[in-house]
């Protein structure tokens, strides 16, 4: 009997070193089968060095390569987890990558606390290599759309209405930058006579470079063009323009190109830029009150069963955050899909009589492992502690 599916079990992250690893050749395929018949695309990556593994493997593929389902392994301690990738596997790997893409120690993007949203910094490209690692992200992007993996991508709509060529604005900065946003609107408002003595500014804008403060004009010589009532407009288009275009041009157009590598062609354009984001991060309202409608049951499980009714008391408990490492624990992922949380169907199967033993998960299947634990204290123990380690295929 063939048995393939992505076991996640709880573990706490070793504290050893993990011993030297090398990828697998790029153009990984059974042996005698020429790698251009291969239909995944193959990738391995060491959880302790996942970005560069996944740059190196991806960045050498054929365009028509990204296009083909993808397929993750991953290697701990140098040697190879259990998980067989249906699904699950792909989406730990997509969670991961995403979640170290934009750590803040590798300055790619900046964080805006207000809107909590990242965008491109403006400083990156003037280091080497930083358009590589902005083709990736938009690779990582276009590939999870590809694969159908919801992603946990904070950025505001500019971001797609660019990709999908539509213009941004005022309105787009608002929502990206709140407080500069609020701010040119009030330029806007105000008595023509007093913008100059009161905003007290030139057509220029500084940003930071790093913990430097740069200028660059808006206009030729706008160092020396003071804002005024007449050409008010003019500025805040200027500024605009700059902020969401020309300040992030490199790093965007590095972006698109990896995104449209995977992802472009006529189909793109049938979506507007709200569907789009849906793609790729899903819904953000979780109801659990349609996960529970639509849950089945197996094992010797039912709707009534106790240790059913005392599972989801237990869960409706559960704050935001908990019920998103559940949703993560058993899904692969922290966001419903974008038809809702309704279009799921979690199956919760009987693991056995009462035991110390954690819940698991078939993340591919949506399947929770569940004990019949002999208490509710027990059984919410049990799972807290199984979602919030929960990392990795076939650790013990």
């Amino acid at each position: 009997m063939y048995v393939c599916s992505s076991v996640r079990n709880s573990h706490f992250p070793p504290s050893a070193t993990p011993s030297p690893y090398t990828p697998p050749n790029p153009f990984n395929a059974p042996q005698g089968l020429h790698p251009a018949s291969a239909v995944f695309l193959d990738i391995a990556v060491r959880r302790t060095s996942l970005l560069a593994d996944a740059a190196q493997q991806l960045s050498c593929r054929p365009a028509h390569h990204l296009k083909r389902p993808l397929r993750v392994s991953f290697v701990s301690l140098g040697v190879a987890e259990e998980g067989v990738d249906q699904g699950g596997v792909s989406r730990e790997f997509f969670q991961l990558l995403v979640a170290e893409i934009f750590q803040p120690q590798y300055g790619m993007f900046t964080y805006n606390e207000e809107s909590r949203t990242f965008w491109f910094n403006a400083a990156a490209c003037l280091e080497d290599g930083a358009a590589g690692e902005f083709r990736l992200v938009g690779a990582v992007l276009g590939l999870a759309i590809y694969n159908g993996i919801i992603l946990d991508v904070h950025v505001p709509q500019a971001v797609y209405k660019k990709l999908l060529g539509e213009a941004v604005g005022l309105s787009d900065l608002e929502e990206a930058f709140p407080t500069l946003g609020r701010s040119l609107r009030a330029v806007l408002s105000m008595d023509p006579d007093q913008v100059e003595d009161v905003l007290c500014r030139n057509f220029e804008v500084q940003y930071d470079f790093f913990g430097e403060q740069r200028t660059v004009p808006l206009i030729p010589g706008g160092s020396s063009i003071p804002v005024t009532g007449a050409n008010r407009v003019q500025y805040v288009q200027r500024l605009v323009e700059w902020t969401l275009n020309e300040s992030v041009d490199t790093q965007f157009r590095a972006f698109a190109y990896g995104f449209h590598q995977v992802c472009g062609g006529p189909a793109l354009s049938l979506f507007r830029h709200e569907e789009l984001e849906l793609l790729i991060c899903g819904l953000p309202h979780l109801d659990f009150g349609a996960l529970e409608a639509n849950a089945r049951y197996e094992g010797g499980y039912h709707r009534q069963h106790p240790a059913i009714v005392m599972f989801w008391q237990i869960i409706s408990d559960f704050d935001l955050d908990q019920k998103r490492r559940f949703l993560f624990f058993t899904t692969g992922c922290d966001r419903a899909p974008v038809a809702g949380l309704g279009a799921l169907v979690l199956v919760i199967q009987r693991a056995g009589a009462d035991t110390e033993r954690l819940p698991t998960a078939h993340t591919c299947f949506n399947a929770l492992l569940l004990p019949e634990y002999c208490s509710k204290s027990k059984m919410k123990a049990k799972l807290l502690t199984a979602i919030e380690n929960a990392q990795g295929f076939g650790l013990k």
